[in-house]
């Protein structure tokens, strides 16, 4: 007995051995694969009760563990759409083929990093044949709430390279000095021109004609102007008609002393805006706050638009797509501008190393790995997003190298074992001769 359970204890060793010497080599087969986990053997002794009696051996088991947990180092790339996260967490893909075949909500698998470029059909897709996923934004670029146990409100990430894109003016500034000399007794009562250029719903230019109309008194200055804005897609229509006043004493001259609204959008003293309506929809427009120089002045003897701006944009191409460190997916555009597309959301589980690991470095939540979140990247537990970026393998080739030379010793030491055993048997033989 003791014998025989000296052989089983040196096949088995030979068996565990051999399972180490098989992750070590799969370790430093993948020493180059962006994003590989390496693989950990770890040995078990069996015992088996003698009670007393005589000793068998029980011998040894071998288990392995992918450490998904480790972090590889960050490598820098020159595509923005190569990813990486930088702490705690996973970004959601599923395989193309799925996606191919319209699948609504395809199988959601877990990586750490991976190389993805828009395909065909404008899906960010890696060369290994994996399509990132996450939550679409709405037209205005806001990303609406999704449920965050689930991976239902999951879509591939799809990005219309020939896509257009036009913002409309929304809000604009008149910064303008008026001549204060045309408020005065004698003044010629020269009106002052401004048009101001805005975007249309469709991206289209228009227009906003500002009149400045002085009132001239008879004797001194009234610092008074008539300001009336017309919308050139309605040439001769009156959209806004206001009469304002500007302070003449040492400490705040030049600056509005009050504005009258005839019509239009009522003047808002706490904003120092009013709200015209264009063709295209409201427009405000902020011509400073009463008893500040931050907008509309009347100095000087100069008619002088200081600072004119607007928000809005003329319909644009889009040049390029990044990702920033909160998973936002932002659509470029030649125009300028940038639109959110889309929310990368990172995954966070409570046991990373339980779940279950499937080809080119993805992995399946399951029973042993707990239930997943979708987390924000950069919130709560998670690390962030990192574009231009590529996570290497885990592998230290100098370690698997030197648990080579210990495994292939320890594979000699099991097989001398079973030579010693089998020369023992043979001696047992040989007694009967």
């Amino acid at each position: 007995m003791t014998i025989s359970s000296a052989l089983n204890a040196g096949v088995a060793g030979l068996q565990s051995n051999a399972t180490r010497l098989a992750s070590i080599s799969d370790n430093i087969a993948n020493s180059s694969t962006m994003g590989y986990k390496r693989v950990e053997t770890d040995f078990h002794s069996m015992v088996i009760s003698s009670d007393g009696g005589q000793y068998s051996a029980g011998g040894v088991r071998a288990t392995t563990q992918r450490l998904v947990d480790q972090r590889g180092a960050l490598v820098s790339t020159a595509n923005p759409t190569d990813l990486a996260v930088r702490g705690r967490g996973f970004i959601p893909v599923a395989k193309a083929s799925e996606v191919g075949l319209g699948v609504e909500n395809p199988n959601m698998l877990l990586t750490t990093t991976g190389s993805f470029r828009t395909d065909s059909d404008g899906f960010l897709r890696s060369t290994s044949g994996l399509v990132l996923l996450g939550w679409p934004a709405q037209a205005d670029g806001t990303v609406p709430t999704y449920p965050r146990d689930t991976s239902d409100g999951l879509r591939p990430v799809q990005i219309n390279v020939n896509q257009f894109s036009g913002e409309p003016t929304t809000r604009m500034n008149l910064g303008v000095n008026l001549p204060a000399t045309g408020t005065e007794a004698g003044a010629n009562g020269d009106t002052q021109q401004l048009s101001v250029e805005y975007y249309d719903n469709l991206g289209n230019s228009q227009s906003l004609n500002v009149t400045f109309t002085p009132t001239v008194p008879a004797t001194g200055s009234s610092n008074e102007w008539t300001i009336v804005l017309e919308d050139s897609v309605n040439p001769g229509t009156t959209i806004g008609e206001y009469v304002v006043t500007f302070n003449d004493n040492r400490t705040a001259g030049g600056t509005l002393a009050t504005v009258t609204t005839t019509s239009g959008g009522a003047y808002d003293p706490a904003t120092g805006s009013f709200i015209v309506p264009v063709a295209g929809g409201p427009i405000e427009i902020d011509i400073g706050l009463i008893g500040t120089s931050d907008a509309m002045t009347q100095l000087s003897d100069s008619f002088a638009p200081v600072n004119i701006s607007k928000d809005g944009s003329p319909v644009g191409n889009m040049t390029s797509v990044e990702v920033d460190a909160n998973g936002f997916v932002h659509a470029n555009f030649d125009t300028g501008i940038t639109r959110t597309v889309y929310q990368i959301p990172l995954v966070d589980l409570p046991n990373p190393n339980g779940m279950t690991a499937l080809d080119h470095q993805t992995y399946q939540p399951s029973v042993d790995s707990g239930t997943f979140f979708l987390w924000d990247a950069s919130d709560g537990p998670t690390g962030d997003v990192v574009s231009f970026a590529l996570e290497e393998s885990t592998t230290d080739v100098a370690g698997e190298l030197t648990d080579m030379i210990q495994t292939q010793r320890a594979y000699s030491s099991n097989a001398k074992v079973i030579q010693t055993v089998d020369e023992m048997l043979q001696e047992t033989t040989n007694i009967k001769r």
